[in-house]
């Protein structure tokens, strides 16, 4: 399994608008891509315009697919200019 960690951190006014947006950005994976196993979105308590995102996919090119995926462009486009910061890091699970 390929395990994708996004973090992100918003500009505080865009963070409610972000939130909504990136959780149709997971329910869109979920349900189209077959090899999207989990898309799981997390916010700090204490800072609500940090985000994580933990997904896991089949294998890298299925996260390729994902990437590829008019809605992930769209996402992109919409969010691009609330984003502060953005960092992503990728793993093969183990276990």
């Amino acid at each position: 399994m390929f395990v994708v960690a996004v973090q992100f951190t918003i500009k505080p006014e865009f963070a409610t608008a972000f939130r909504e947006r990136v959780l149709k950005q997971a329910s869109d994976s979920l349900a189209n891509e077959e090899a999207c196993q989990q898309f799981e979105v997390s916010v700090d308590p204490e800072a609500e315009n940090q985000f994580f995102l933990y997904e896991i996919y089949d294998d890298a090119a299925a996260f390729d697919q994902h990437r590829a995926a008019d809605y992930f462009a769209d996402f992109s486009a919409s969010v691009g200019p609330w984003v502060e910061s953005k960092s992503l890091k990728t793993w093969h699970r183990i276990s």
